[in-house]
């Protein structure tokens, strides 16, 4: 018999039963799809030795006018700038106190110090730095107190606790692996003061959560924060999932935390200056206090801020309100004649979930409605229009502009804008959607490949609280495919080299970079495999006799001294029978066999009415692309 071509469409359908698929590929991991072949992901390795604290959601890449590169990192914690990869926190301050409003209290063995100040504000997890402060007479000293420290328990409103630790040691020297390690420094029985009269304590901004809850009350709360079913800390002041936006003007930086004020840091400062509220510039007039989401519309240079409140009616936040500033301006937001400030209402939906920029729009997205909003010149400045009733978006990072397409996840579809709203057929949608922790939503986070021309969704599971999947969409092939693992944010290469992506650990890593996983120190392999549907002869009438394989294997750009893959071939005589059965005959029903750049031939002796092929990896320094591999299948009867 002469050989077979073996070769499946691209992509993966999980749309419908595995049998039914025939001629095609049902499932995949760490394998993409270009031109139509699979082939392994690219590598990742971590940008930096440095480590940020919290949850990164956002991050923002942009260059100077001296040509420094700037990456903004912004987590439920903290606000970075990462130079060279080093992460400079350079979070806003909420308020600063006069001296003496703040008091210290130590406990004899223990290095937990009670703070007292009336009116704090604080959360469990915020962040504080002392100055002003006296030795409390023993091993509390001045240097101890007079640092960066982050609170552990509020007991109550007018005191919380924190650790004291070795003096000398700022909040990066005790980051490790994106966790705090400090090394504590205990009371003795000679800590008997309170720091003197001219303590003065300055409070960063409220932190955010990292894990979203539906409310508060019986059960919720963040993690390690109380118990299960017992009632939640009345320092819970929001239920709302940390996000930044931020833009740049000019080379300066704007950003805001959703639900929050609006910031800005001056470049011309150092990179250990802080951001500040943009309603503390000089010859602000009417500026927003609180905002969903800031943007800096490219082409009329407007500041524009989403869900925020209107200028009647300042402090009061209306999510459906959009105000824009005058142009080239970011202190001016007064509605006059003169200027080309002002403010709109979109009407439809209960909220502002996200807004994005293309090149002839800033589309807006409410809960229910997309809108197009456009630069119109005075004396409106801008105008919005309907696009789309009856959509829905993941959440506020669920959207990717491609080009003059935006291409987003809704809560059950896919959806792309190209000059009118579709839903985007999806070969493995009820797989996504079915798998999908609809409580975390908000954590999907839209991810752009132009490198490979894909579009990468990462979503938490539904076994998991926290993005642990992706899905891809390649929008040059129109094909989609998925995997296992997860990116809480990510940037497209362009100011950089390589794309970046945030990740739970504390990291930023550089992807497609090498064939390993940089996670793990040392790197590991990454385990990437993808497998077909079951296909037959004769409609499935007929058993077949596998007995011979020409592989086509390209191991590209391999850096492993021999690289090689697994091929597998199953077989069974069902559609429901079991692969991997033991058999009585001299037939088996799964072989498998290496496959290197010096392999001529692999020899078989399988014998089924459906065979599946699977080709696998999990070596260091492995690149592959499958082609088109010849196969021996001759008819072998009906029973």
């Amino acid at each position: 018999m002469p050989l077979s071509k073996l070769q499946f469409k691209p992509g993966i359908n999980r749309e419908v039963t595995a049998y039914t698929n025939e001629g095609g590929w049902f499932d995949i991991d760490y394998v993409r799809f270009q031109k139509g072949f699979p082939e392994k992901i690219g590598g990742w390795q971590k940008r930096s030795a440095n480590s940020f604290l919290g949850s990164c959601r956002a991050l923002h890449p942009w260059v100077s006018l001296s040509l420094d590169q700037y990456l903004g990192v912004g987590t439920n914690l903290k606000y970075y700038i990462d130079e060279g990869g080093y992460y400079n926190d350079i979070t806003p301050i909420r308020v600063t106190t006069s001296a003496g409003d703040v008091t210290f209290s130590a406990t004899t063995g223990s290095s937990i110090i009670t703070v007292s100040d009336a009116a704090h504000g604080a959360v469990v997890n915020d962040f504080v730095t002392f100055s002003g402060a006296a030795s409390l007479g023993g091993s509390i000293t001045a240097v101890v107190l007079n640092q960066e420290y982050y609170v552990t328990e509020v007991v109550d409103a007018g005191s919380y606790t924190i650790v004291a630790r070795a003096a000398g040691t700022s909040i990066a020297d005790i980051t490790v692996n994106g966790q705090l390690v400090p090394s504590t420094v205990s009371a003795t029985g000679s800590d008997s003061g309170n720091g003197g009269s001219s303590v003065i304590g300055a409070y960063q901004i409220n932190t955010g959560l990292d894990i979203g809850i539906s409310g508060a009350g019986w059960g919720a709360g963040t993690w390690s924060r109380g118990s299960w079913s017992s009632a939640s800390s009345d320092a819970i002041v929001t239920n709302t999932l940390r996000l930044w936006t931020h833009d740049n003007f000019g080379e300066d930086l704007l950003m805001n935390v959703r639900d929050g004020g609006i910031y800005y840091w001056d470049q011309t400062g150092t990179l250990s200056s802080r951001a500040v509220d943009i309603t503390s510039l000089a010859g602000g007039a009417s500026v927003p206090t609180i905002a969903k989401q800031i943007l800096v519309s490219d082409r009329d240079r407007h500041v524009l801020a989403f869900g925020c409140d209107t200028e009647s009616n300042p402090g009061v936040q209306d999510p459906l309100a959009i105000r824009f500033s005058s142009q080239e301006s970011l202190t001016d937001w007064q509605t006059t004649a003169t200027n080309t400030a002002g403010e709109l209402r979109l009407g439809s939906g209960s909220e502002i979930v996200t807004a994005l920029e293309t090149r002839q729009q800033v589309l807006v997205f409410t809960d229910t409605t997309l809108y197009s909003m456009q630069f119109l010149g005075p004396p409106f400045t801008f105008g919005v229009n309907s696009l789309s009733e009856n959509i829905t978006i993941a959440g506020p990072n669920a959207a990717i502009a491609v080009d003059d397409n935006v291409f987003w996840m809704g809560q059950s579809e896919f959806y792309v804008y190209s000059g009118s709203v579709q839903r985007l057929p999806c070969m493995v949608r009820d797989f996504v959607f079915s798998d999908l922790n609809d409580g975390q939503i908000e954590k999907v986070n839209a991810a752009l490949n132009t490198q490979h021309s894909e579009i990468w969704w990462f979503y938490p599971s539904s076994n998991s609280d926290e993005v642990d999947k992706y899905v891809v969409y390649n929008y040059q092939e129109q094909v989609w495919y998925y995997g296992t693992f997860g990116r809480t944010a990510w940037i497209d290469r362009g100011i950089f080299d390589f794309p970046f992506a945030a990740n739970v650990d504390g990291f930023v890593y550089e992807h497609e970079i090498g064939f390993n996983d940089g996670t793990t120190d040392p790197v590991s392999a990454i385990p990437a495999y993808i497998q077909s549907s079951p296909i037959d002869i004769g409609d499935g009438e007929q058993f077949m006799l596998l007995s011979r394989m020409i592989p086509d294997v390209d191991f590209k750009a391999s850096t492993a001294i021999l690289p090689d893959v697994n091929i597998t071939l199953d077989v069974k005589n069902s559609p429901d029978g079991t692969y991997n059965r033991s058999q009585t005959d001299a037939f088996v029903k799964t072989q498998a066999a290496s496959v290197d750049d010096r392999t001529e031939q692999l020899y078989f002796r399988l014998r089924g009415r459906q065979m599946r092929f699977k080709i696998a990896s999990d070596e260091l320094g492995v690149d592959w692309r499958l082609g088109s591999p010849r196969i021996d299948i001759k008819p072998d009867g009906r029973r």
